[in-house]
């Protein structure tokens, strides 16, 4: 590896001095730098660039602050075929798998090619309405469907394949991926799916039905999503970030998308050990 992009959430308070040792880092290394034109706000030695010239130009992308800045920078350069690390300077950082006391370790480990590569599965999520596709979203974690400001219960068709599955009455729904298991829908109660699953979680929000409880079901399948709300508009989010407004009637198709999206881990990365330290797992002495 020979150039590194970066891309930080400006609004962290340690992302200045966090830019600053990666530039230390990088020069002792060899490493060459660029960086879109927020982060090099944040620090002058950094060359800027567009994200369409960071696509052609890095061998990976670094993103620097919390998951939420991961899914925006996976979300705003794919698809470019790079992977991705994620720096946690945020919050719980389930996706930035590096931690602040492991950057130079992770710029020594980048510079050296010694590191694992792991695909995971991008949603694709089509909005039709009257036959035509009006909208379409990538995520990495999660697709939602959900209300918009009144606190009444929607109503929510969802086939598989075709297959009527069940009319929800809830607050809403989340297709998540394996990955995005262990976000939004895993606070809705849905399953912890190791990331390597081939498979997609329909996970209701606050179901009106006691016997509604999350379905796991193939990567392969197609989930379509028809809002029967006539009091108020439903919205589509993909990731929590981008989205569009849906009318009743409206079909919100979910599927696999055919890209894939390349995150980096650095050697000894566990995702159970993962799990124990953010889920605060006890009864384990590993």
């Amino acid at each position: 590896m020979k150039t590194l992009g970066l891309i930080a959430n400006p609004t962290k308070q340690r992302a200045p001095e966090v830019l600053q040792r990666i530039v230390a880092g990088a020069a002792r290394l060899g490493l060459a730098l660029c960086a879109d034109k927020a982060t090099a706000g944040l620090n002058d030695s950094l060359e800027v660039v567009d994200l369409a010239a960071m696509r052609e130009r890095v061998d990976a992308v670094m993103a620097l602050g919390g998951d939420g800045t991961l899914l925006r920078v996976v979300r705003e350069l794919e698809p470019s075929g790079k992977p991705f690390i994620g720096v946690n300077i945020g919050g719980l950082g389930f996706l930035t798998s590096v931690a602040e006391e492991e950057l130079e370790r992770a710029l020594e480990c980048l510079a050296a090619d010694d590191f694992a590569v792991d695909r995971r599965l991008l949603l694709e999520a089509a909005v039709e309405r009257a036959d035509k596709r009006i909208a379409c979203y990538f995520a990495l974690n999660d697709m939602v469907v959900t209300r918009t400001l009144s606190s009444r219960a929607i109503t929510l068709d969802v086939t598989v394949d075709a297959a009527p599955v069940t009319s929800y009455l809830c607050d809403g729904l989340i297709v998540a991926t394996p990955v995005g298991s262990t976000g939004h829908a895993l606070s809705a109660g849905g399953p912890i799916v190791v990331p390597e699953t081939p498979a997609l979680v329909i996970c209701p929000i606050c179901p009106h039905t006691l016997s509604s409880r999350p379905l796991v079901v193939s990567d392969r399948c197609e989930i379509c999503i028809t809002g029967r709300t006539e009091e108020e508009e439903l919205i589509l989010a993909a990731d929590g970030q981008t989205g569009c407004g849906i009318e009743k009637g409206d079909r919100v198709v979910v599927r696999r998308a055919p890209r894939d999206v390349a995150l980096i881990h650095l050697p000894g990365h566990s995702y159970f050990a993962l799990l124990r330290q953010k889920l605060h797992w006890s009864g384990s002495n590993v």
